[in-house]
């Protein structure tokens, strides 16, 4: 790669920044047009990237890795910390998904935000939360990612809570920043450990020593980057989140889920796979929690009436099956990017299609109070109805290639393991199958519950498409939901690519799975079909409840997360009230109670020597003839006892 097109580097992560910079200087001189600026800005980074992407495609795959550094930025003793980009297949995978899905986002939302008198602040966060994304996966060493990591974190956080005059919208948005900063400290240690064993932050540096390092310690590291990916891609423990995050607007919703966010836990694992490779353990856990989540999100989504959270469970199990992907070792990181970026392009046109849903019944959300909308939305069914086949797994769509290898590859192994993952995959793949059925089906199928004319519950309501700029948009997305998955299969075109950084593992025997391949294709399909047809029988050919009926004690508890807030409150939230009400406590009775005891007493030494200043010169005679005879004394002792 010539140094000219590796110097435009820099300029990916400047360019959305320097368009957030001048919406939010400008002020609201920029209203009328300021939201231009955003698009541009996006777009802009997106022909950059594809520059450098077209200049990598021309190299052979092992020049396709390349660092620019631009200056050096922190010289501390003997640690050192470039300010440098790494560009190589899994960061400009990264860049194209998060310029690409970012840039549409960013047109749909000049519609959908038409009538906010903050969009220009709007499109100003947008541009933050692009550019915080690119410099997390651009950067060339961990710590210059943490700079990335907490700017998305803060991007999250202005556009989760950019209602704030609402209270649910702000606490949700806290919720997230704070649930987030929890995680953050799993990164922290983790770079404590690696500059204490390594004494280097830099991805080449510590990639490199982790092969010789001791399994404990490697151990440690690659448990801390779990608990940091678990708080940015919404994995147990840390995944709660997630669901109240849908207070934000649902551009929002869309950018976090499908191209930055939720994805950087993802990221972060699969970049520090050498660190992994030589932690099994960590491995065995990174594995373990990515299968507990996408079981749980998908239990959660199956119960979901508001149609954003419902996408919302979806997309915490879906990125599930990426952290199990990854935990699986190499063999397994190639799969979890693929299927990281065909998700990227059907939770997108999702989430949108959710939108533009809501921009038809009023900002509804509540899919109970849909049905029939098919023939009223025809682009928006569509597109959606695509995104839902994909997700789906349904042959030839996108998530049929990318999430069907997955499964597969949780198959391979020894022992109780690939029965545990395998199985416990088949099982998501079958519901996810139901919940996403039944979110198509009450949305667009049935009675129509909006039309007082129907018959329906509610008042006359009149939904309509959505306009051209929200709708192509969708139709983008769709497409990619469609074909993207084959185009990146055929060939093993995107793992071939992805091997500079994944490593080759194609060719070695301990790779089989424990059932034939055909075996697992059919159960999926199996599955995947019984799901939706229940989802039909239940929500399609019979009568929907505008309210939600008596339910099994599970249904009930996967309406409120599975209690997952109450498990928080209970085991984290009520000990850490304690916990400062006894240091509060005995910061008073015994600090504060120490500290004003010696100013007491002091003051009370004080009033006393205060009384001796009578203004009688008898008593001052008398308090020196005593001094003086204390001296002479104490002088007559000295030299008694030095004879």
């Amino acid at each position: 790669m010539t140094t000219q097109t590796l110097s435009l580097a820099p300029w990916l992560v400047a360019t959305p920044l320097l368009g957030a910079a001048l919406l939010l200087l400008v002020g609201r001189r920029s209203d009328r047009w300021g939201h231009w600026i955003g698009v541009l800005a996006s777009t802009a980074t997106f022909v950059i990237g594809l520059v450098i992407l077209l200049a990598m495609l021309a190299l052979p795959a092992e020049e396709r890795t390349a660092d620019h550094v631009v200056t050096t930025w922190l010289d501390a003793g003997g640690l050192s910390v470039d300010l440098g980009f790494r560009v190589d297949p899994l960061s400009m995978t990264f860049v194209m998904l998060v310029t690409f899905v970012g840039t549409l986002i960013h047109v749909y939302s000049v519609a959908y935000m038409s009538h906010d008198r903050d969009r220009r602040r709007f499109f100003a966060y947008l541009n933050l939360f692009v550019a915080a994304m690119l410099l997390l996966v651009l950067a060339d060493n961990y710590l210059l990612l943490f700079v990335g990591w907490e700017g998305v974190g803060l991007a999250s956080y202005l556009l989760i809570g950019f209602w704030d005059h609402r209270l649910p919208n702000a606490v949700a948005g806290k919720k997230a920043f704070l649930m987030n900063r929890v995680g953050d400290m799993g990164l922290i240690v983790a770079m404590m450990l690696m500059v204490a064993t390594f004494g280097t932050l830099s991805f080449a540096g510590v990639h490199e020593a982790a092969s010789g390092a001791s399994q404990g310690t490697t151990t440690a590291i690659g448990l801390m980057l779990l608990l940091a990916a678990c708080g940015k891609s919404a994995q147990l423990p840390l995944q709660a989140w997630l669901g109240d995050a849908m207070a934000g607007p649902t551009p929002v919703s869309a950018l976090i889920h499908a191209a930055t966010m939720v994805t950087a836990g993802v990221y972060l694992l699969v970049r520090s796979g050498p660190i992994l490779e030589v932690a099994p353990d960590a491995q065995l856990v990174i594995a373990i929690v990515g299968t507990l989540t996408l079981l749980f999100g998908a239990i959660v989504g199956c119960a979901k009436d508001d149609i954003k959270k419902a996408l919302a469970a979806s997309t915490m199990s879906q990125i599930g099956y990426m952290m199990l992907a990854a935990g699986l070792g190499p063999v397994g990181y190639a799969f979890a990017i693929f299927h990281l970026v065909t998700h990227g392009f059907f939770k997108a046109g999702l989430f949108l299609g959710a939108g533009s849903v809501m921009h038809a019944m009023d900002d509804d959300v509540d899919m109970r109070r849909f049905g029939g909308l098919a023939r009223l939305l025809p682009v928006t069914a569509i597109t959606m109805g695509l995104g839902w086949l994909a997700i789906l797994g349904v042959p030839p769509f996108s998530g049929f290639y990318s999430k069907d290898k997955i499964i597969e590859t949780a198959f391979v192994g020894e022992g109780w393991q690939p029965w545990v993952f395998g199985f416990a995959a088949l099982l998501g793949a079958g519901i996810t199958a139901y919940y996403m059925s039944r979110l198509v089906f009450m949305t667009f199928a049935g009675r129509r519950r909006w039309s007082g004319e129907s018959g329906g519950d509610l008042p006359e309501r009149h939904p309509h498409e959505s306009p051209a700029l929200m709708t192509w948009p969708m139709i983008i997305l769709a497409v990619g939901s469609v074909g993207l998955g084959f185009f990146l299969n055929a060939g093993d075109r995107l793992v071939h690519w992805l091997e500079p950084v994944t490593g080759h593992t194609e060719g070695s025997g301990h790779h089989e799975p424990v059932l034939a391949v055909p075996v697992i294709m059919t159960l999926t399909l199996v599955l995947v079909v019984v799901g939706a047809a229940l989802a039909f029988w239940q929500y399609a050919t019979r009568p929907v409840s505008t309210e939600p009926p008596a339910a099994p004690a599970l249904v009930r508890a996967a309406r409120v997360d599975l209690h997952q807030d109450d498990v928080n409150e209970t085991f984290v939230m009520l000990p850490g009230q304690y916990l400062t009400r006894s240091m509060v406590f005995a910061d008073r009775t015994a600090v504060d109670a120490g500290w004003l005891g010696l100013a007491g007493g002091i003051g009370r030494l004080g009033t006393w020597l205060r009384g001796m200043q009578s203004g009688y010169a008898r008593q001052y005679a008398a308090i020196t003839l005593g001094g003086l005879g204390v001296i002479v004394l104490v002088v007559w002792l000295v030299s008694g006892t030095a004879s």
